[in-house]
């Protein structure tokens, strides 16, 4: 099945790609790869949460969050390349966990973006990636998850 047509069997829309909102691209094409940029977790531009984990913000919480900024990814390279059907393999994603002292499961919370990209892509979908926690993510964020797609020229 095709991506497009498994995001319309999971009820899945994705939001408008989101602008950059600094000074970089919300991707770069180089041949058959698109790099997205490290995406945060946002609607209508406005960050969905703020907090660390080991802090006030659990892991589900986080987890959806890791999710939202995989169908942002989505939604970036649907703009970038015309359509979902032409990723070929999902090849890396880095995942970036806010994290208060002693919080160890970064890996538990960067699944919800690793689990989106299985349920739409299958095992083109499955990747390499890092998951790792630092002190302060951008505007406060408890998560920001960064990806690497092949797609067919």
């Amino acid at each position: 099945m095709s991506a497009e047509a498994k995001l319309k069997e999971l009820g899945i829309e994705l939001p408008a790609a989101p602008a950059a909102a600094g000074l970089y691209a919300p991707c770069v094409r180089s041949g058959n790869q698109v790099f997205v940029s490290g995406q945060v977790p946002v609607k209508d531009g406005t960050p969905m949460r703020k907090g660390k984990l080991g802090q006030g913000v659990t892991i589900d919480d986080a987890a959806g969050l890791a999710r939202q900024c995989a169908l942002q990814a989505l939604a970036i390279v649907r703009a970038e390349v015309g359509s979902l059907d032409r990723v070929t393999k999902v090849l890396r994603v880095g995942g970036f966990v806010a994290s208060a002292d002693g919080f160890t499961d970064h890996p538990k919370v960067v699944n919800g973006a690793s689990q989106l990209l299985l349920d739409v892509f299958g095992e083109a979908g499955r990747h390499a990636r890092i998951a790792v926690g630092l002190a302060e993510l951008p505007f406060g964020v408890p998560v920001e998850v960064e990806f690497l797609f092949e797609v067919a020229e």
